[in-house]
């Protein structure tokens, strides 16, 4: 037998907690974190936006220095060579980017 005394409390009532603990219950372990969640995906898009469109300047920048700085070696036949160096070096950047989430992906598993 229980050591506390039964309390007598009509069905609604009971109903009526239950049904408010569940509500509670619900919030706590769906929407909350949801939230939270959400917080998180939101900075992290708001950070990928940035760092990318830094990147774009950064790129357009070094493309500027190798038309404007380099003299006439970029000139004639070969200006086609300053936008292929830009274009090889973000795609070296963007393949180690790749390679490092992958080495983490794999070592976190």
């Amino acid at each position: 037998m229980p050591d506390r005394p039964f309390r007598s409390s009509s069905f609604s009532t009971v109903l009526s907690e239950l049904w408010e603990m569940v509500l509670a219950y619900v919030k706590q372990e769906t929407l909350d974190p949801a939230k939270k969640l959400g917080r998180y995906v939101g900075w992290g898009l708001l950070g990928s936006l940035l760092l990318g469109m830094g990147m774009v300047l950064l790129a357009l920048a070094g493309l500027r220095v190798l038309q404007d700085e380099t003299g006439t070696t970029f000139h004639g036949n070969w200006s086609w060579a300053p936008y292929a160096i830009v274009l090889l070096g973000g795609g070296v950047i963007v393949t180690l980017l790749l390679s490092m989430t992958r080495k983490r992906k794999k070592g976190s598993s």
